[in-house]
């Protein structure tokens, strides 16, 4: 009998982690950087129909022509993060579609010996 209810346990304990959606285990979005208002960005990215991805650099600011529409995003967060879905951060119904922001290591974090002199 106890055998039984242990391997029902250990079932039920495995149906559970497999039912995890992926959106649990995702990064959350406050690591991801901060929105910011447009007239604050370095440049402008124009997302059209044919746009699956887009490649910034962390501690930019950039602005996101959409349709018409605009938004900013500061990509300042973790700086492990090397990329993650620009739909997370969009506001609702900006985007269409997944469109993955590969973001570059910021160079102001960059190792290194400092100045030459």
């Amino acid at each position: 009998m106890k055998t039984t209810s242990l391997r029902t346990a250990i079932g039920a304990f495995a149906l559970s982690l497999a039912s995890l959606s992926a959106s649990a285990l995702e990064t959350p979005v406050r690591l991801l950087g901060d929105p910011a208002p447009p007239e604050a960005a370095q440049y402008t990215i124009a997302i059209t129909p044919s746009t699956r991805w887009v490649n910034v650099t962390g501690g930019e600011i950039v602005r996101f022509d959409v349709g018409g529409k605009s938004f900013a995003w500061s990509f300042t967060g973790a700086t492990s993060i090397s990329s993650f879905d620009l739909k997370r951060v969009a506001p609702p119904g900006m985007l269409d579609r997944s469109i993955m922001a590969y973001i570059a290591p910021d160079p102001r974090y960059i190792g290194g010996d400092g100045p030459e002199e």
